[in-house]
């Protein structure tokens, strides 16, 4: 067996440009461990609608763009005096997770580089069987959806304790990778995931366990909701945050109210009622560390949200091992950074739907 290569001190990758925009440089410093991190070799990366807001909303030059990431590890420094959770990542395990791309608080953590720092128990493991195109696409979706179910909606049931009775939960935007993979966790917990997409979309997401899947675009949808859910919906996940999405979760709730969890920054005006409790889910806090974001987007730091991120990110490695989960539809657009641009041209075009796009790094 061949000694590991050496781990060059600068790497290429895609970092933002003067005004935020993604520019490949060949001189990134390469990230240098802390405790809890492993450093993975990358090999294909998956990308999300945020690689290209994040440069345009808050643009902080020289930073690394991307979150999601498939590797290999090829060092690993353990948490200071506490057993990591994920203390049985060994040296060349093939593995996949997510980091905080675009990131003012840490610029050199991003995923679109020769190599990426990861915290150790927001990593999992690839099992042989599973398509790693499709691993690739599972970080930023399993970790949104730790915030947005499990903080914002409040949800309680877990994989090893699901509800014995099943409850519905409105997943808007159910085609979507946040869709998928919510719909699939709800699905596991004990509930009952109801959906809306687009209408050509409607099996695909019917196979990743919505009982029912609405059309958005048609005309009284939240009424039509509401009526099929017999008045007892009393949580609603949006994950396209529009006006039409946020009125639609509202007039779908019963009349007791609920909770509704958003994934993008939206007007006040938009919710409309008192007996709903919403709330913008923000996967950057999972991180556990302070999101240095103007407006709504900055938080302080949460070691609660890191905490059940990573206790989710556990049982979901049991899920994948057992081969109980699935990853979200890809389109696998090229090989090399040069690609990605690409790729990211595509997404803030808006022709990209119901697949994420991946790209190839060696």
């Amino acid at each position: 067996m061949q000694p590991p290569a050496p781990i060059p001190a600068t790497q290429r990758a895609i970092i933002q440009g003067p005004a935020g925009q993604p520019t490949i440089a060949n001189d990134v410093p390469t990230p240098v461990l802390r405790p809890g991190t492993v450093l993975i070799k990358t090999i294909a990366v998956s990308l999300n609608p945020s690689d290209n807001k994040m440069g345009a909303a808050f643009p902080c030059p020289g930073a690394v763009i991307g979150m999601d990431f498939l590797g290999r590890i090829v060092d690993i420094k353990p948490a200071e005096g506490v057993e990591s959770p994920s203390s049985d990542l060994r040296l060349d395990d093939m593995v996949c997770g997510v980091v905080h791309g675009s990131n003012p608080g840490d610029p050199t953590t991003g995923s679109f580089a020769e190599y990426v720092r990861a915290q150790t128990d927001l990593v999992l493991r690839v099992p042989e069987n599973f398509p790693l195109e499709q691993a690739v696409a599972l970080g930023t979706p399993l970790l949104t959806s730790c915030v947005a179910l499990w903080s914002s909606l409040a949800i309680t049931a877990l994989p090893e304790s699901p509800l014995a009775k099943p409850v519905p939960v409105l997943v808007y935007g159910g085609s979507t990778t946040c869709g998928t993979m919510a719909i699939q966790l709800l699905k596991i917990l004990g509930y009952d995931p109801v959906a809306t997409c687009s209408s050509r979309n409607f099996d695909m997401v019917k196979s990743y366990g919505a009982s029912a899947v609405f059309d958005y675009t048609a005309t009284d949808l939240g009424h039509a909701i509401k009526t099929h859910t017999g008045g007892r919906l009393r949580h609603a996940l949006d994950c396209i945050a529009d006006q039409a999405s946020t009125t639609c979760c509202y007039a779908s709730l019963g009349r007791p109210g609920g909770r509704y969890a958003y994934l993008e920054a939206s007007p006040k005006e938009w919710k409309t009622r008192e007996a709903v409790k919403a709330d913008f889910a923000l996967a950057y806090e999972a991180f556990g560390h302070e999101v240095k974001l103007d407006g709504e987007y900055g938080r302080p730091a949460s070691p609660e949200k890191h905490e059940t991120a990573a206790k989710i990110f556990r049982a979901f490695q049991k899920l994948l091992d057992e081969g109980k989960v699935k990853g979200h539809p890809t389109e696998v657009v090229g090989h090399g950074f040069e690609s990605i641009l690409e790729g990211l041209r595509r997404l803030k075009s808006g022709s990209v739907s119901g697949k994420r796009l991946v790209v190839w790094i060696e």
